[in-house]
Order: structure tokens, then C-alpha cells, then sequence
């Protein structure tokens, strides 16, 4: 099982025993060396189910294991039971809880030339991009490959196989005669460089996140040094990537069978090198296209290196392999979050997350990445990209957003595809802030609305504590999440177009709220209301994107 310091995980438990005693319980939390740390007491909230609860808080970071306790005891005799040992291992919160920010530094500072021609951006040029970053409440900047990019197969402009001199490649075709995995691409400056812009992120509060893609462009130095980490083809060539009907002539796949330790540990000197450098986060690239006992070897070993190193997979694939990952050591994971949009979808997925796999999957919903560009975002209307916000940002305790969303950006490569035209996985992207700023035309003031409310709202970090409250309406999902005496009720018009307007019915029980009157603040734009169990809610799209949803806090 998984957890954060402080986090208060619920257990249950059913208890029989032969006979017609009754039955008292405890949960009682151990050290890994069998010390008793606490111990809490189990209810049998309904009476004749046998089925008891009770509620443990997690202290520290570390390895824990808990046993539920039973006993009974007559004017003849005590029984005594115990169940078997549950694994329980903490990390720091931000495995749980964050807000992520993805930006491409060449992209960053980058100058159009007078000949048309474009100036890459660097990592000092990136750097001024950081305050703003952080400004909008993200706390993890993720960057991907910053490594030097192969030329040999290199790709254009949305996806061309025929670039010119010119175009930069795809980051994550990894390698050329600059170095690999453990070096700079020289387009964004030096090592020192690199080091500096970390320690910037570091004194605005953010976290930077490389990206850990273990493959390589057919120039990657390993080609020549290590040929037996590649597949080869009957003619003796090595195979390039493949993901039907997706081809990756730029980039080859390792193979882990021939040296697997070779391969393992050349990665973990990878891995510490960056670590050396001060980053403590890897978002790992189709970590489901490797073993997964080389996983849970290597996040094994750098978790007894350093506990507080996490692991992101980017694992869009069948939900068994996305649950091994978790189960093998991986701290978060990528979700199908980006494919949920209608309320029943949302409801089912909700509750299986802080449900069902909640004690090894920990989920981080992006609301966009560089290779999708949802196919609800293609219209580019502001309310569903505002309306997909305030899902992610309050329904997950990590949520995630690739640069230009907060400006709109929706134009597909094609109709029926995921694509975004003009790809910046392929070229460098020239965004006008200021203009976007000065003109109205940015989320940016709502991004950073929903994150200032996560910070300050507690329950709006946890995952277990999500609980779906019924609406006559299918046009619009009410939940809520509730951390001690912090209670937050969200409700969302799904429908980007039209004003919706339906009545919610609160679980007071869920809420801790007595069956009355309740008043509650709107988070988004400071109105207060007087509710009710069953309270009638309009939802106007049309409006200021604050409209789309309440997220509203009890006051009373």
C-alpha cells in the first residue's frame, strides 16, 4: 500500500467468530522492526455485517506494515485473532500531490529570424520562463529529452520524413555524436547552464522533471559502444520503433535480454548523474515497452540510493500493465483522465481510482500532452478547456498541463486524429505571451485560480476521500473531498456550449454535515450561498470562464 505522511488511510475488515460474543477490533500500525506505533480503534458501523472500520494516519516516510487485531472475550473465555501483515510504504507528498507544467526550453526565448529562419531558445533564455511557471501555482516543470538529438532519420515539420538542413528533430530521438542520455543538447546551452536554471526553479519553489526515455537515435553512442542492447533484423540491421500504425524511423528500442545488467546499470549511472545535479523527479517515457522486473529492480535500488527520487510512467496502455507499473515501484502514472468526458465515465473512473486501486496506483491527470490533443479541445472553445481544468486540478491530487493550453491551442494535424498541427515534438514553437496577456486571450488567471485553491484546500490533495454526490442531470458532475474539517463540493457543467441548471443531492453523512442548511463559499469568485441537502445549481458556459463550475468550501 501507498501513502504520504499524514495521509489517513481507511481499513476494513470482516471478523467472525464461532458462537454469539461479541467483538472488538483495532487496527494497529508497526515499524518494519515490529515496534508498535499506533494503534485505532475498528467500528462495526452496521450492526449484524460483521464488517468492521476504522481510520490510521500514516506519521512519517518509511516502510510500515499494519495487522488488524480482534478479540472477544465471555465468563468462560477470550479469543484472540489477527490478521496477516499489510506492507505499507511512505513517501514524500509530492509522489501524491502536485501540479505539473510542461515546456519545451528550445521553445522558450526562441527568435524568429528576418530570413524566416528561427533561433533556438536555451536554458538562460528558458530561465525567465520559470517566474511565470511558478506564478500560475505549478510546483513540478517537467522538460522533455534535453539530451543531444540524432540526425539520422531525423524528422520534420509534422512528422515529415524529408527535413530540411535546419529543422531541430524530435527530442526523444536520443543521441548523436554530442553524447546520449548523459549529456546536453548544445542548442540549449551548457551542463552549467542546465544547472543554474535547476537552481532557479529551486529558489521560486518548483521542481524540475526530466524526462527518462531509454531509447536512442540510430547516432546514439551505445549504436557503436553496446550493439548487443538493440534488436536486430535477419539482415543484421536494427530495428526502429514501432507503435502501430506509428513508425519511429529516428528512434531504436533496446533490448534487455542479451546484458541486462550492463543495460541496468548504465541507466542507473544515468539516473544518479541527474540526480548529482539536483533533480529528484523522472517522468519515465513507454515504460510499459521494458520488462517490468528491470522496474522494479532499478526503482528499487534508487529508492535505497534516495527515497525521495519519483518515478512518473507515461504509460498509456491496457489498466493490468498500468497496475504492475504501480506495484513495482513507479509513484504515479499517467491516466485515461484525458479520454473521460461524460459524467458517467467520470463517475466510473473516479471511483475505481480513489477506490479500488488506490493502494498502489496513484494517478496524475494531464489535460493535455505533446502527443495528444483531445479530440474535445479540437473546437477551441474556452469553456471546455476551462471546464477540463477544474476537473483535473480537483479531482486528482496531481494534475498536469502541456504549455499552450492556457492559450488555447487545438488545431488538429487531422479531423479523426490526436495530433497537433504543427507539432512541437518537430519544431520549435514561438508563443506570444504578452500578446495573449494583453489581449484577454489566455486561462493563464483561471490556471492559477485553481492552483492558489489546491494549495490552500488540503482535501483537494488526497485521493481516497473523492465521493460523487447524485444530480438529475447528466449535463453536470457534482463531488466532494473532505480532509479533517475542510470539506470542498465541486460541480461542473459538462457541457461547453449550454447553460445547465439541475438539482444536487449533498450526502450530508459523506460530508459530516448535520441535515440542515449549510453555507459554502465559491472559491472561484468569493460569492457565498446558502445551500441545502437538495440545492438547485445553474451553470452558464457562456459566462466568464468562472462559470463552468463552483468549487465551493463549508463554512458552516
Amino acid at each position: 500500500m501507498k501513502a504520504v505522511p499524514g495521509e489517513v488511510i481507511e481499513v476494513s475488515a470482516t471478523i467472525v467468530i464461532e458462537g454469539h460474543e461479541k467483538v472488538s477490533a483495532q487496527v494497529v500500525l508497526h515499524g518494519v522492526d515490529g515496534k508498535v506505533i499506533s494503534r485505532h480503534p475498528m467500528a462495526e458501523n452496521w450492526p449484524g455485517t460483521n464488517r468492521f472500520e476504522g481510520l490510521m494516519t500514516i506519521p512519517t516516510e518509511g516502510d510500515f506494515f499494519f495487522i488488524v487485531e480482534a478479540d472477544s472475550t465471555s465468563q468462560y473465555r477470550t479469543v484472540f485473532g489477527s490478521s496477516e501483515k499489510y506492507p505499507i510504504r511512505t513517501d514524500r507528498e509530492r509522489a501524491l500531490a502536485g501540479s505539473w507544467y510542461e515546456f519545451f526550453p528550445r521553445s522558450e526565448g526562441a527568435i524568429r529570424n528576418l530570413d524566416g529562419s528561427i533561433t533556438s531558445g536555451t536554458f538562460k533564455t528558458a530561465t525567465r520562463r520559470i517566474s511565470e511557471v511558478a506564478a500560475m501555482g505549478f510546483n513540478v516543470l517537467y522538460l522533455p529529452p534535453i539530451h543531444p538529438i540524432g540526425i539520422s532519420h531525423r524528422k520534420g515539420a509534422n512528422n515529415a520524413l524529408t527535413p530540411t538542413p535546419t529543422e531541430p528533430g524530435v527530442p526523444w530521438a536520443i543521441g548523436s555524436s554530442d553524447g546520449g542520455h548523459d549529456a546536453i543538447n548544445p542548442d540549449l546551452g551548457t551542463m552549467v547552464d542546465f544547472e543554474d536554471f535547476v537552481l532557479e526553479a529551486q529558489k521560486l519553489g518548483v521542481e524540475i522533471a526530466l524526462d527518462l526515455a531509454l531509447q536512442t537515435s540510430p547516432d546514439h553512442p551505445w549504436v557503436q559502444s553496446n550493439p548487443e542492447w538493440f534488436n536486430k533484423r535477419a539482415d543484421g540491421t536494427i530495428a526502429y520503433a514501432e507503435n502501430p500504425p506509428k513508425k519511429y524511423q529516428d528512434i531504436y528500442p533496446l533490448n534487455f535480454d542479451d546484458d541486462y545488467e550492463g543495460l541496468r546499470d548504465e541507466v542507473l549511472r544515468i539516473i544518479r548523474l541527474w540526480i548529482s545535479k539536483g533533480v529528484k523527479i523522472f517522468r519515465v517515457d513507454n515504460p510499459h515497452t521494458k520488462p517490468v522486473h528491470f522496474w522494479q529492480d532499478l526503482l528499487e535500488i534508487v529508492r535505497m540510493e534516495n527515497p525521495d527520487v519519483i518515478f512518473l510512467a507515461e504509460a498509456f496502455t491496457s489498466p493490468a500493465m498500468m497496475h504492475a507499473l504501480g506495484k513495482v515501484g513507479f509513484h504515479q502514472s499517467y491516466s485515461y483522465f484525458t479520454w473521460r468526458t461524460s459524467k458517467s465515465e467520470l463517475i466510473d473512473y473516479g471511483r475505481e481510482l480513489s477506490t479500488h486501486t488506490s493502494a498502489f496506483f496513484r494517478p496524475n491527470f494531464w489535460v493535455n500532452t505533446p502527443d495528444i490533443n483531445p479530440f474535445h479541445l479540437h473546437s477551441g472553445n474556452p469553456a471546455i478547456f476551462a471546464l477540463r481544468a477544474v476537473l483535473a486540478s480537483t479531482l486528482a491530487p496531481s494534475w498536469g498541463m502541456y504549455s499552450g493550453y492556457e492559450l488555447y491551442e487545438h488545431l488538429p494535424l487531422k479531423l479523426d486524429g490526436e495530433e497537433y498541427l504543427d507539432s512541437e515534438k518537430y519544431q520549435i514553437k514561438i508563443r506570444d505571451w504578452d500578446g495573449a496577456v494583453k489581449n484577454g486571450l489566455t486561462l493563464a488567471p483561471f490556471i492559477t485560480a485553481l492552483n492558489s485553491i489546491r494549495a490552500s484546500n488540503p482535501a483537494l490533495l488526497r485521493l481516497r476521500n473523492l465521493v460523487f454526490h447524485n444530480t438529475d442531470s447528466d449535463a453536470i458532475i457534482a463531488y466532494s473531498k473532505r480532509e479533517a474539517d475542510n470539506v470542498i463540493l465541486v460541480v461542473v457543467n459538462l457541457d461547453p456550449n449550454c447553460a445547465q441548471g439541475t438539482i444536487v443531492h449533498w450526502d450530508m453523512k459523506a460530508l459530516g454535515l448535520n441535515p440542515t442548511n449549510f453555507t459554502v463559499k465559491d472559491l472561484l469568485d468569493g460569492s457565498t450561498f446558502n445551500w441545502s441537502p437538495d440545492t438547485y445549481v445553474s451553470l452558464d458556459p457562456t459566462r466568464p470562464v468562472g462559470k463552468v463550475a463552483h468549487i465551493c468550501q463549508v463554512l458552516t
